[in-house]
């Protein structure tokens, strides 16, 4: 599948992948259309139950065909169909590690129900005893050291719980906001999961690239992709927003364009405001500590540098 590698192609991914010889997602991210009437350019987003099940057994069947033995299988779903990718990924063999729940702010309000604010996110291993799994990567600081200065916090910093409530939906007024395609992943839940769940180099397949999330995060953390995505538009789209990625040149003297994509998804995971973290001498430190764990380079970064690349990231 070298042809595909670094790539958005056009097509249906079920027959893409059903053309591989021999599997080569290290990490595959899956963000299918959910059967409730959404308006893509190309695919009819409400059709019957028992068709729908039956297309996502194909596609999940396919996916799990090119997963090297040691890869993890995310997959994104509503409320709807959650207990049907469940399903089919035990009859696949897939193994569940987390079902994390995305909570988002800015909920999709309703009439006569309460709001929709979340998504499911189901995080599959081929192998229950050989996958990867970075946990430096994705810790941060615990309030027993942000709040409470206490002695018995870890100084590594503490797991994510499986609720995710630090990203919020991509809406219309929000700059990340491509303008072109209906549901837009955050670009700061995907490298979280692909800084977890990859290593640099590896190969992270999304076989419903839509908006070109997944390739863009894969890109900025190193790591090789594949997209796959059924609408010519959205290719077309896709693709020349990563070639206006590629072209981006970093801004800070201290710091690499891949340190820099660490320190905004670092930024991220604390939800503080970066002034906040520059005018607060123990946080700055805490969050220049953080960040070389992170980065697992045995490099030390000083505050004076972890306060001028923060000053650029945000101005």
């Amino acid at each position: 599948m070298q042809k595909l590698l670094n790539k958005i192609t056009c097509g249906d991914c079920i027959k893409i992948l059903d053309k591989a010889r021999k599997p080569f997602a290290d990490l595959i991210f899956a963000d299918p259309p959910f059967n409730i009437g959404y308006k893509y350019d190309k695919y009819n987003d409400k059709v019957k139950c028992k068709n729908y099940i039956a297309w996502t057994q194909d596609w999940m069947a396919a996916c799990k065909k090119v997963l090297k033995p040691h890869g993890s299988f995310y997959i994104a779903i509503g409320d709807e169909y959650a207990a049907n990718v469940k399903i089919i990924a035990d009859e696949l063999g897939l193994f569940m590690r987390n079902w994390i729940i995305w909570h988002y702010t800015f909920g999709q309000q309703m009439k006569k129900k309460f709001a929709r604010s979340h998504t499911h996110i189901f995080y599959f291993v081929n192998d229950k005893n050989n996958f990867t799994f970075n946990d430096l990567a994705v810790r941060v600081p615990s309030d027993r050291q942000l709040i409470y200065n206490d002695r018995r916090a870890n100084p590594v910093g503490k797991m994510p719980d499986d609720v995710w409530h630090e990203y919020s939906r991509v809406c219309g007024t929000f700059k990340e906001r491509t303008g072109w395609h209906p549901c837009q992943m955050p670009e700061s839940l995907l490298k979280r999961i692909i800084s977890a769940s990859s290593d640099p180099g590896d190969c992270v397949l999304d076989p419903f690239c839509g908006s070109g999330t997944t390739a863009a995060a894969a890109y900025q953390l190193a790591r090789n992709y594949v997209g796959l995505e059924i609408s010519q538009e959205y290719v077309e789209n896709a693709r020349k927003r990563l070639s206006r990625l590629k072209k981006q040149q970093p801004a800070n003297l201290f710091l690499n364009s891949t340190e820099l994509n660490e320190l905004k998804r670092l930024l991220s995971d604390i939800r503080k405001p970066a002034k906040q973290i520059t005018e607060d001498k123990k946080l700055l430190e805490l969050l220049a500590n953080q960040f070389a764990l992170r980065m697992n380079n045995h490099k030390r970064y000083s505050t004076a540098e972890i306060a001028a690349a923060l000053k650029d990231i945000t101005d």
